[in-house]
């Protein structure tokens, strides 16, 4: 695919996704604040990081498709990479403030706090959500794997992200919502998904890290691709991988 049209491409996606993005933010933040649900407030926030996740894969695509100029004589693709590294980090992030906020919550529930329910609205807006945005992840996932981009589909792992954090928040505003006694399940179930979201952040930093400083490739690969050359009919000795 020339480098105009994946350019183009994963232009479209991200801005498809950045406008689902802002108005799932702009929902979640009002309707949890209007129907008392911290869990949803904190979901909007994490969907305000895949608003600004947007930004950043736009940036990066628009830079790492400029062809070979005199100050840079392998073009501009490690930008790209960092971009995806900036998700990454993103994703850690988000992950560490939900898990914040979920503990928060716990500690003042334990103390006796009066936590007050969350209207049912909120937890349809959460269920919602869950669609939207595992929706969202299969047509990121899809534009990534047809343009081979890493930063888009390291994008649409935040999508999807921010699935799983719908699915937690979905699950303890609906026991909340039902009943008041089960108040604490909503920041226990928020804690749980956190663990996915910071695993997928720290892959995406630690694969992109390896590209910008050009890693090594292990003993491992370079005996499978050794294995390859010697199956073509006249190489001898190969090496130096």
């Amino acid at each position: 695919m020339e480098n105009k049209k994946r350019m183009d491409e994963g232009i479209k996606v991200t801005v498809i996704g950045l406008l689902i993005n802002v108005i799932l933010t702009s929902l979640k933040i009002i309707f949890g604040i209007v129907g008392r649900s911290r869990a949803l407030v904190a979901d909007g926030f994490h969907s305000l990081s895949d608003f600004i996740t947007d930004i950043v894969v736009i940036f990066g695509l628009k830079f790492s498709s400029k062809p070979v100029d005199e100050s840079h004589d392998y073009g501009h693709g490690k930008i790209e990479t960092f971009a995806t590294f900036i998700v990454g980090i993103f994703l850690i992030l988000v992950g560490i403030y939900i898990f914040y906020s979920s503990a928060t919550t716990i500690f003042l529930i334990y103390k006796g706090k009066e936590v007050k329910q969350p209207e049912f609205v909120t937890f349809i807006f959460a269920f919602l959500s869950i669609i939207v945005k595992e929706g969202l992840y299969r047509y990121t996932v899809f534009v990534a794997d047809k343009i081979k981009s890493q930063s888009i589909k390291a994008n649409a792992w935040h999508h999807r992200s921010d699935a799983f954090s719908s699915i937690a928040t979905s699950i303890g505003i609906g026991l909340a919502v039902f009943n008041k006694n089960l108040i604490i399940f909503d920041p226990i179930s928020a804690m749980i998904v956190t663990i996915f979201i910071v695993r997928v952040g720290v892959d995406i930093v630690r694969d992109s890290f390896d590209e910008l400083t050009e890693k090594s490739l292990s003993s491992k690969e370079e005996e499978e691709i050794l294995k390859v050359i010697e199956g073509v009919d006249g190489v001898i000795n190969p090496h130096s991988i």
